[in-house]
């Protein structure tokens, strides 16, 4: 059995360590190529300014000082009671015993210890180990409602983008671009590209902010964390870039329709409409596949 300790502290050490023995591995490939002279590196700011110092000996001696470091560090770990987290990893020595114990309830009280298939060793994400089990409900409430709220409010910036596709609403709207607008290449554009290139400025931050959500629920493996945010994805792309637009759109060019006819007629107003999307689509997925390449 291998307890988990909290060693975020030595984790950032081991990274800066690794980051530095690149930088000396450069430096001395570099030398190996030239030896007329030794590399140099500035002290100050990004290396931008400050004294002129040797490169390989620096790094060398910054090695070395961040050695100590992780050594001290090792101790300090092993030695705090409070480094121990509420994890470990058991290792069987059959599948019969793991899968017997991953599957089984060890102790009375549900919630006091249990067990699940453990992620390999490259997949876990530490940082989730040391949540208890009772406030896992809790955060996954949080972020179911907090899912719904943004699905829901994003409907706001999708109704924007539709808006830029009525051209007739716009020169409502702004009278003093009509003339500007009906050029032909610039119409074009605004009915093409355009929304398809808002919608994708509105969009570019949302896998980062799923991946947010999912790591605040508590999922211990990276593998989980990107499963459940591709999941969130689909469901937001689903509601709010297909049915979002579709309805919002919709509106915008059926509004005077649906106001002045009965709502049996909605539905069949609503299906001849929804083919009018159909130039937003094709411009989104060329856009979407632009930026992908890109």
């Amino acid at each position: 059995m291998m307890v988990v300790y909290n060693a975020k502290k030595l984790s950032s050490l081991v990274a800066k360590k690794k980051k530095q023995q690149n930088w000396l591995d450069y430096y001395e490939n570099k030398y190996s190529r030239n030896q007329t002279t030794r590399p140099t590196k500035k002290t100050g700011f990004l290396g931008l300014c400050g004294s002129k110092v040797d490169a390989i000996d620096f790094y060398t001696a910054a090695i070395e000082r961040l050695s100590r470091d992780i050594e001290l560090e090792k101790e300090k770990v092993m030695k705090n009671p409070k480094s121990t987290m509420p994890a470990a990893f058991v290792s069987f020595k059959t599948r019969w015993g793991a899968s017997v114990c991953a599957q089984t309830q060890q102790t009375r009280n549900p919630t006091i210890w249990l067990t699940e298939w453990a992620p390999e060793p490259r997949d876990v994400y530490w940082d989730n180990m040391a949540i208890p089990y009772v406030s896992l409900s809790i955060r996954r409430l949080i972020i179911a409602v907090a899912f719904f709220f943004l699905t829901f409010f994003f409907m706001i910036p999708i109704a924007f983008v539709q808006s830029l596709a009525n051209i007739e609403g716009i020169e409502k709207a702004a009278p003093f671009l009509k003339d500007l607008i009906e050029i032909k290449f610039i119409k074009a554009f605004i009915q093409g590209f355009l929304p398809g290139i808002a919608l994708k400025i509105f969009l570019i931050f949302l896998p980062t902010i799923l991946m947010m959500m999912s790591k605040f629920e508590g999922f211990i493996s990276r593998s989980s964390l990107e499963r459940r945010s591709a999941t969130r994805y689909y469901i937001f792309q689903f509601i709010n870039v297909f049915l979002g637009s579709i309805i919002t759109g919709t509106a915008f060019q059926q509004l005077d329709k649906f106001i002045h006819q009965s709502a049996n007629e909605i539905p069949k107003t609503i299906g001849v409409s929804i083919p009018m999307k159909a130039t937003f689509f094709i411009t989104y997925i060329m856009v979407d596949g632009w930026a992908g390449c890109a």
